[in-house]
């Protein structure tokens, strides 16, 4: 069985405030052909199909369109909500699509209800298992703590228990929506930590196939049977140097797994630039990022006038400057961005109890005190996205 794996569509979201629908929709263009073209018998979605909960109307009759053209082609779909998407919101008429061969899975307790699909070889059983906020799907799917780890583990145990009464031979996948151990996140996922630790090992998906994965936007592979898709665009700079891609899956009979990249339209190239002002403006290697979406970083001492304006003659698509002077390392001016680089929600609240104490950070009582507020406030938003 051929399967297209993708994910994290992020429908409605912007580029540093440059709209992509255009180019969205070129992607999804791109996909149905792929489709077409190398006779794909299933399509997956690994969840983060909209950015937010509400997503705008253009980007909703972008999904309807999809998925019209995908039920045309006769092409089963099956597509899991992520922590960007309204569960609820894009579960609606869920059964309905069903008729027309668009299998939506956004609630904990569809785990165990899979798309079962054949081929001249058997039945392959599809797992979609959605993303799964520890807090609000604990006592639902009996996992013995609320943390990702946990109730993954369990809505896998359910998934293996569901497997174990098919037919023997059934073949298996399970679409996911998480952080998996292994992976590298990039700058334009949200955050999912639970108490300090998000990942979860690949172990957990043990028993299954194919495990098809969405969240991080790095096209990237954990193990053979375990693998994820990427984003189809890139949403932030950090993803300048991705490959762009979907994974082609061919399961073979026996359930081995043979995968291959296929290449996403790049809309326009990104590029990372840094030095000092006036020589970003002469230097004959920049060249080739003229027509780039640009983040510039400028080096220079003391802050040059007009820089956006200046970098724009050069750079018309430049979207971005960050601003990082060349100074000693133990400068206590650093940019207040370069000393909360690469640090988490928890390790700057941490920092701040101890900048206020002199030296003194919080104790374990305290630190424990500070994830549960942030867990807090997590939970909370999505409790809210959920009930709007």
């Amino acid at each position: 069985m051929r399967i297209l794996h993708t994910s994290d569509w992020h429908l409605g979201r912007s580029f540093h405030r440059v709209g992509l629908l255009d180019a969205q929709a070129a992607f999804l263009d791109h996909l149905v052909a792929t489709v077409r073209e190398r006779d794909i018998d299933a399509v997956l979605v690994a969840g983060d199909v909209y950015d937010r909960a509400v997503p705008p109307l253009a980007a909703v009759e972008l999904f309807d369109d999809v998925l019209h053209r995908l039920a045309d082609a006769g092409v089963p779909t099956v597509m899991i909500s992520g922590n960007h998407d309204s569960a609820r919101r894009l579960g609606v008429g869920a059964g309905l699509m069903e008729r027309a061969g668009i299998h939506l899975r956004t609630s904990p307790g569809s785990c165990t209800t899979p798309v079962v699909l054949a081929d001249a070889h058997g039945e392959v059983a599809f797992y979609g298992l959605p993303y799964l906020e520890p807090s609000l799907v604990r006592d639902e799917l009996g996992a013995p703590d609320a943390g990702h780890e946990a109730v993954l583990g369990a809505a896998m145990r359910r998934v293996r228990e569901d497997l174990a009464q098919r037919p023997r031979g059934t073949r298996s996948v399970v679409l996911a929506h998480a952080f998996v151990t292994g992976g590298l996140p990039s700058d334009s996922e949200r955050d999912i930590t639970v108490g300090g630790v998000a990942a979860v090992p690949a172990g957990v998906f043990d028993g299954v196939d194919y495990a098809a994965l969405g969240h991080l936007h790095g096209c990237q592979t954990i193990n053979e049977r375990v693998r994820y898709s990427g984003s189809p665009l890139a949403y932030s700079f950090s993803e300048t140097d991705h490959r762009k891609t979907m994974w082609q899956v061919d399961l073979g009979p026996d359930g081995g797994v043979a995968a291959e990249r296929v290449d996403c339209p790049v809309p326009r190239p990104l590029a990372r630039i840094s030095g000092r002002l006036e020589e970003l403006l002469v230097d004959p290697e920049l060249t080739r990022h003229e027509q780039s979406w640009t983040e510039a970083t400028l080096t220079d001492p003391v802050r040059p006038a007009d820089p956006m304006a200046r970098l724009t003659e050069r750079f018309p698509h430049v979207l971005n400057l960050v601003f990082s002077p060349d100074r000693a390392e133990e400068d206590p001016h650093g940019s207040y961005a370069q000393r909360l680089r690469d640090r988490d929600d928890q390790q700057i609240a941490e920092d701040f109890v101890a900048h206020v104490r002199g030296g003194a950070g919080p104790d374990e009582r305290e630190r424990a005190v500070l994830r549960g507020a942030f867990d807090d406030v997590r939970v909370d938003a999505a409790v809210r996205e959920v009930s709007g």
